[in-house]
């Protein structure tokens, strides 16, 4: 049954820094919601993003936006989980987990004494921990605590494919599963262009061992530190990843994303959140769509689910 919630198709934002904003300019673009909050411990930030955002109203879709309090969460339909440390160079998403799991208790905590009944999203790394400490934090339903998960991975990796193959990347179908991080991995056996197996247009069963497609998938696991190395911070791809989940929530789409979850039993994986195919709807994660892995596709899945477990522990 679906939860209650206010139909408002209100959203807030917590956490106003690259990805939290970028986010809300790609939500304006796209005219996704009608209701648009900003919260940020710097309150000033939050009601200068505000007001940039909506100088733009009159060349983009009609909402409301303003900077708000964690009181304006109380009859929103999803809150969105921004804010928190940034991956800094040569540091992993890993190596957050302390001090970002301790700012999420208190955000968490202070959002559910509102009332709040709707889903969180949670982006902030390393994501699919924190979005375990949010459900433990808050005591909703695991499927109304959806990490962005591998969703941003899965998407870079459609394009390299795409770029390589010279083909439209949404004709490019496959997955990156497991850990948002360096455990995580590919799954080569159900990667398909155009309904066609990846494994004929390679004309080889050993995909992984193939030279150009193993760069291609050390591309897309260490994209985020080739970026922050050149940039200081990824935000935009992890931003639009954000929008294609709302959107999916918000329009009771019942569409099939690689978002971070919790696993009782699938994949025989028990207590992690992980990121993995689920269809997501207006109740959050309405089911896991477990994959018919391979021997190794498998081993991985469970070497990187044992990373996220012991990672786990030191906040839980």
């Amino acid at each position: 049954m679906p939860f209650p919630h206010s139909k408002k198709r209100k959203v807030v934002v917590v956490g106003t820094g690259f990805v939290g904003s970028s986010y809300a300019f790609s939500l304006l673009n796209q005219g996704v919601a009608n209701e648009l909050v900003l919260i940020d411990v710097n309150k000033e930030k939050a009601e200068g993003e505000a007001r940039d955002l909506n100088h733009g109203l009159p060349f983009g879709s009609q909402m409301r936006i303003w900077a708000g309090s964690y009181q304006d969460c109380q009859d929103a339909d999803i809150v969105v989980i921004t804010a928190g440390a940034n991956q800094k160079p040569g540091e992993t998403r890993l190596d957050l987990v302390v001090k970002n799991a301790k700012i999420f208790e208190s955000i968490v905590k202070e959002i559910m004494e509102t009332g709040f009944q709707g889903i969180f999203i949670v982006a902030t790394n390393p994501v699919d921990v924190l979005s375990h400490v949010t459900q433990k934090v808050s005591g909703l339903a695991k499927q109304r605590v959806i990490g962005s998960g591998t969703i941003l991975d899965t998407a870079r990796f459609r394009y390299l494919l795409s770029d390589y193959f010279d083909i439209d990347s949404r004709n490019v179908h496959g997955y990156i599963i497991g850990e948002h991080g360096d455990s995580e991995l590919p799954v080569w056996s159900h990667v398909q262009i155009g309904s066609v197996p990846l494994k004929k247009f390679l004309e080889t069963e050993e995909i992984h061992d193939h030279p150009d497609m193993v760069h291609i998938f050390e591309n897309v696991r260490d994209a985020a530190y080739q970026i922050i190395q050149r940039k200081g911070a990824t935000y935009y791809g992890i931003a639009l990843g954000l929008v294609r989940l709302t959107k999916a929530i918000l329009n009771n789409e019942n569409s099939i994303l690689t978002v971070s979850t919790l696993l009782e039993g699938e994949y025989g994986l028990e207590d992690v959140y992980i990121g993995a195919p689920a269809i997501v709807n207006e109740t959050g994660i309405r089911q896991v769509i477990e994959l018919d892995l391979t021997v190794r596709e498998k081993q991985l899945f469970e070497q990187s689910a044992n990373v996220l477990k012991e990672t786990a522990q030191k906040v839980l």
